[in-house]
């Protein structure tokens, strides 16, 4: 034990990711249909080894949670402006029930076993997961006129409390939101979000990493002239209907590449690559000749590039309007794959109207590409680099934006550093949508941020807090630590039952990312994002997470007052 001490004393960071390492270890562990995963397995690792005795640097905890609700806010800003507006109500009243729900209980516990305001607030602050409740609520205890060493006594009660209650304050709350809500809604979070998913991509087919259509709509077959002898290049590919267009990218003539003209005659005998639309390449070939499996020379490489469309000669238009304008110099050689805004995928119907921003996935040779590209937009070249640039600054914004204090009599409020991250990551997120060229995070890294920032930074509270917890509980009997348990789990339970049957939330994902929300439980989002596998939780959980971080630390001198 004291070889462990001492090697945790000269590099905590061994124990923190020793706790990552055990707790995702753990996490995997299916008891029955239970299962803890890397977030709650993490922080139970972690106070297992702050029993050994372990300092680490409050700072961690705050760079780790930064970066976790940054890469949250940057990934689900498009789509969270979209949604801001009445189809917000229903997040707004899931955070003051549970807000109103968390004080009800509080205080009547209080009164039930005779708890002191400090107890009593320590106990709010560490059930309900806001550590902003120890700063409301000691200010408060300050004002009410007692001896200076009863308001110390009585601060120091509010750190008693909040350190034996706050590990299950987040244990609790990825219990109800991530294996109870599923339960109660008869529907699991991974299955909701993939039909909201659905939902929101209006029928269009989007394939995961690694997954392709057996049969491709864009595809490239070699053809011997036999049918086709006497016609002109451009009269061949002129018999397309419209949606089975194809090309003549390549024709071989005696064993050599000659270049290909629109009014080049073909000859029988000659070999011709075709690329396009699949039904109109297959169609072709029984006017063309006979189709062959390979011929030496005749391949060709073909890009699939996204544009930024930003000429005003397609802005503000429909996409009937754009085909019908687009000259036959643009639109040759070019196929369009799909067409995105905010990173969600847009039907291609005639009637979609194309907007500023928009981005168009093409298909063609680079040549093709580059010279429509220069009428469309901007190409955005696919990047495995992170703009450190834009990001740094963006979580210096949040970070500047959450020191702001503003008070209301003698109650500051204040979205803190996590708060000041997710309000700038939102906005960062939304204005890259909007200009694709700029502030680049590849998936992969967006991820490592998100899980390597949650687990860690609950792996530093369980390490900080842990061993006072548990000397506490051993010291002072479990009452205190299972009133924390009543104050984590009923006011979820009030919030959701009034989330299904008076808000009518019937989607299990979209209703996990607002409770979880409502409590501002960041481990508990961290696990239903992880069982979504998508980011549809996330905009409910941005807003009532803002929300909350308001209501919640207002409960402080409430609860001095009523306790």
């Amino acid at each position: 034990m004291n070889l462990l001490h001492e090697i945790f004393r000269q590099s905590p960071e061994i124990a923190l990711f020793l706790s990552l390492a055990g707790g995702y270890a753990i996490g995997k562990i299916q008891f029955g249909k239970f299962q803890l995963g890397g977030v709650a397995g993490s922080l139970l690792v972690a106070v297992l080894i702050s029993q050994v005795g372990v300092s680490i640097d409050n700072g961690v905890k705050s760079v780790l949670f930064a970066l976790f609700i940054y890469a949250v806010g940057f990934e689900s800003g498009p789509q969270f402006f979209r949604s801001l507006g009445r189809h917000s109500l229903r997040e707004i009243a899931m955070a003051v029930v549970l807000a109103v729900s968390g004080l009800l209980t509080v205080v009547v516990l209080a009164r039930m076993f005779g708890l002191d305001k400090g107890l009593a607030a320590g106990i709010a602050a560490g059930g309900l997961t806001q550590s902003a409740i120890i700063g409301t609520a000691s200010a408060a205890l300050g004002k009410l006129g007692l001896a200076a060493d009863e308001v110390q006594r009585l601060q120091g009660n509010v750190a008693v409390g909040y350190a034996v209650t706050y590990i299950f304050g987040s244990f609790g709350a990825i219990i109800v939101c991530v294996n109870l809500l599923p339960k109660f809604m008869g529907r699991s979070i991974r299955d909701d979000a993939i039909k909201a998913e659905a939902e929101m991509l209006a029928g269009v087919q989007v394939y995961g990493p690694g997954q392709h259509p057996a049969a491709p709509d864009l595809v490239g077959r070699i053809y011997r002239v036999g049918a086709a002898a006497g016609r002109t290049v451009a009269e061949i590919e002129q018999t397309a209907s419209e949606g089975s267009a194809f090309t003549i990218e390549r024709v071989k003539r005696a064993g050599k590449l000659i270049g290909v003209q629109p009014q080049l005659k073909l000859r029988d005998g000659d070999t011709v690559l075709l690329v396009g639309r699949r039904a109109g390449v297959v169609a072709a070939a029984g006017s063309i000749g006979t189709e062959m499996q390979s011929s030496a020379g005749m391949d060709v490489v073909v890009v699939t590039r996204d544009v930024t469309i930003n000429s005003p000669e397609f802005t503000g238009k429909m996409v009937a309007e754009i085909k019908a304008s687009a000259g036959a110099d643009l639109r040759h050689g070019i196929y369009v794959v799909g067409i995105k805004r905010a990173d969600k995928p847009l039907p291609l119907a005639l009637d979609t109207v194309i907007e500023a921003g928009d981005v168009v996935t093409l298909y063609g040779t680079d040549q093709d590409l580059q010279r429509a590209a220069k009428s469309i937009g901007t190409v955005i070249v696919p990047s495995d680099k992170t703009d450190f640039v834009f990001h740094g600054l963006g979580l210096v914004l949040g970070l500047l934006i959450g020191l702001i204090v503003v008070r209301i009599g003698s109650i500051p409020l204040t979205l803190g550093s996590g708060g000041g991250a997710l309000l700038s990551g939102l906005l960062f997120g939304w204005y890259r949508s909007r200009n694709l060229a700029i502030g680049n995070m590849p998936t992969a890294a967006s991820t490592l941020l998100r899980d390597l920032g949650l687990a860690g930074f609950v792996a530093v509270v369980g390490l900080q807090s842990g061993l006072q917890a548990v000397q506490t509980i051993a010291t002072s009997g479990l009452s205190i630590f299972l009133i924390g348990v009543v104050v984590t789990i009923l006011p979820l339970l009030i919030t959701m039952l009034f989330g299904r049957y008076v808000l009518k939330y019937d989607n299990s994902a979209i209703f996990a990312g607002a409770l979880a929300g409502s409590r501002s439980a960041n481990p508990a989002f961290g696990e239903v994002l992880d069982k979504a596998g998508n980011s549809i939780p996330t905009t409910p959980f941005a807003i009532t997470y803002a929300l909350a971080n308001v209501f919640l630390t207002l409960l402080g001198p409430l609860v001095v007052a009523f306790a």
